[in-house]
């Protein structure tokens, strides 16, 4: 169960890859509405993979899960990884209220916790040692840094473009 686990958060860091250029509609072939629903989707699926990671480290070790989610673990790599769970299910909790908020809020508090998600879940992925190659490791970080630096640029130059702020 430990290697599902492992593997599930290793499957949500690649999803990670390909969700800002859902995002972004972007991707040559894909209408904006198909590039949107496949964002919500990967955005669900991510959010299957946290529950499979973090369940799977609950089966193993419920304490220390119990010490990550309360900010006592002794490894750095722990605190990282709570704080981008966090933020993916705001996100979640945010994208089921979004007709609740102006589209304007929305757009900053999801490139917020989009940036919170990638960052938190970078710095995770990073500091643990064993789950994957470094170079491996390395080279999947930097994919999603790029793609989501990427993609947020492409928003903002898209809001100035149509008078947005």
């Amino acid at each position: 169960m430990h290697i599902t686990a492992g593997l599930a958060g290793v499957v949500a860091l690649v999803l990670l890859v390909v969700q800002p250029l859902f995002g972004s509609a972007d991707l040559p072939g894909l209408t904006t509405l198909r590039s949107r629903r496949l964002h919500r989707w990967t955005g669900a699926t991510i959010l299957a993979a946290l529950a499979i990671h973090v369940g799977g480290l609950w089966m193993t070790s419920p304490p220390d899960i119990i010490d990550a989610l309360l900010f006592r673990a002794p490894t750095p790599f722990s605190v990282w990884g709570v704080i981008a769970m966090a933020a993916v299910i705001v996100t979640a909790a945010l994208a089921l209220g979004r007709r609740r908020l102006a589209p304007r809020h929305w757009r900053i508090a999801h490139a917020v916790l989009a940036l919170i998600i990638v960052g938190g879940s970078v710095a995770h992925a990073w500091l643990i040692i064993g789950t994957m190659a470094t170079v491996t490791k390395g080279v999947l970080c930097c994919a999603v840094v790029l793609v989501t630096a990427r993609a947020l640029s492409g928003m903002r130059l898209r809001a100035s473009r149509n008078g947005k702020p």
